[in-house]
C-alpha cells in the first residue's frame, strides 16, 4: 500500500512537470527541505447559535460527486484526497447547478485515515468532534464571499453527525480564510507550528502569545488595539487553549 502511495506522488510529479507545472513541484520540495508554517487553530461550538454570513451568489451544499472532479482539476494541494475516501466532502452549489467550492468535515470515524494522510497535523478527534479541511473554491467564483457561507453550511452539517465542536486550521499568511472562518462562527483556540527539515515534519500546538493575539485582532477582527488595555482583553484565547485531542 505504500509503494502504492509513493509511485502515485511520482506519477503526479511527473505528470505536473510534463504540465509545465514546475514552480508548483519546486515549492513542494523547497517546503520538504527547510520551512516552517505557522497556523492558527480554530473551533466552533455548534451548540451556540451564530449569523449565518451571506455570499453575493446564492448557495446550496450537498456531498461532493465523481462527475465533481472536472470543476477541481487546479485544485492541485489536494490531490489524491478524494482517492483516500476520506468522508465527508462536500460542495457548495450555485443557481446554475455547478459545484463554486468545496471542503471536507471529518468525524473521528476517520482518525486513523487522517493520521495516514496528514500524519501528526491535527490532534487526534474526540468522539463529539470533526475536522474541517481542504477548502478551495473555483478561481471564476472568488470575491464573492462564498467561502464564509459555504463553511457555515458545511458546519452546520456536523448537527446531523452528532458533533458538537468542530476545528479547523488556517496558515497565519491567508488572512482572508482567517476573516472568513471567523465570520463562519468560529474562534481560535491554539497555535500550530509545522517544521520541515531534509523531508522530515515536526509538529507542535502552543498556546496563542500575545504578539499573535494582537495580530488576530488587528487584522483578523479588525479591533482597535490600542484600546485593549488589560492582558484579558488582548489576548482572550488563553482560557480556550486546551488542544484536542
Amino acid at each position: 500500500m505504500i509503494i502504492n502511495d509513493v509511485i502515485k506522488k511520482i506519477v503526479f510529479i511527473e505528470n505536473s512537470l510534463k504540465k509545465g507545472d514546475y514552480l508548483f513541484v519546486w515549492n513542494g520540495i523547497k517546503k520538504r527541505i527547510k520551512s516552517e508554517n505557522i497556523a492558527f487553530g480554530l473551533k466552533r461550538d455548534l451548540s451556540e447559535e451564530t449569523i449565518p454570513p451571506r455570499s453575493l451568489i446564492s448557495l446550496s451544499i450537498r456531498p461532493y460527486q465523481i462527475s465533481d472532479g472536472k470543476y477541481f482539476l487546479l485544485d492541485k494541494n489536494n490531490y489524491g484526497l478524494i482517492e483516500k475516501n476520506i468522508s465527508t466532502c462536500y460542495v457548495a452549489i450555485t443557481n446554475d447547478g455547478e459545484p463554486c467550492f468545496r471542503q471536507w468535515l471529518i468525524d473521528s470515524s476517520q482518525n486513523p485515515k487522517i493520521y495516514k494522510f496528514w500524519g501528526d497535523s491535527f490532534p487526534m478527534l474526540k468522539n463529539d468532534e470533526a475536522l474541517l479541511e481542504n477548502a478551495y473554491t473555483i478561481p471564476k467564483n472568488r470575491g464573492f464571499g462564498i467561502m464564509a457561507t459555504a463553511t457555515h453550511l458545511i458546519s452546520e452539517k456536523g448537527k446531523e453527525q452528532g458533533v458538537k465542536h468542530i476545528i479547523t486550521f488556517v496558515d497565519k499568511k491567508n488572512v482572508s480564510a482567517l476573516r472568513s472562518i471567523v465570520y463562519s462562527g468560529y474562534k481560535p483556540y491554539t497555535l500550530r507550528k509545522e517544521k520541515w527539515f531534509l523531508f522530515i515534519k515536526k509538529v507542535s500546538f502552543e498556546e496563542i502569545p500575545d504578539e499573535l493575539a494582537i495580530f488576530l485582532n488587528k487584522f483578523v477582527f479588525m479591533k482597535n488595539t490600542g484600546s485593549l488595555v488589560s492582558n484579558n482583553a488582548i489576548n482572550p484565547y488563553k482560557s480556550r487553549q486546551k488542544v484536542s485531542g
